[in-house]
């Protein structure tokens, strides 16, 4: 990784330790990439949980026939 001299530069005047904001912004992004998949995940299990298992398994078929 590497950060630009300017933006260093000032990091370091100010006292900040760049690898634990790195590792804490990378920290924080992670768990909102993780919850935001959650969320997805559920909605996509309350789409999904008014179709058949024989539904499901038609449209899977169907799809492999297509392409």
């Amino acid at each position: 990784m590497s950060v630009g001299e300017e933006l260093r530069g000032g990091a370091k005047e100010l006292g900040m330790d760049i690898r634990e904001v790195v590792e804490r912004a990378l920290e924080e992004e992670v768990k909102r990439r993780e919850e935001e998949l959650a969320k997805s995940l559920e909605e996509l299990k309350r789409a999904l949980s008014g179709i058949s298992e024989r539904e499901w398994v038609k449209a899977v078929r169907e799809a492999r026939n297509a392409h």
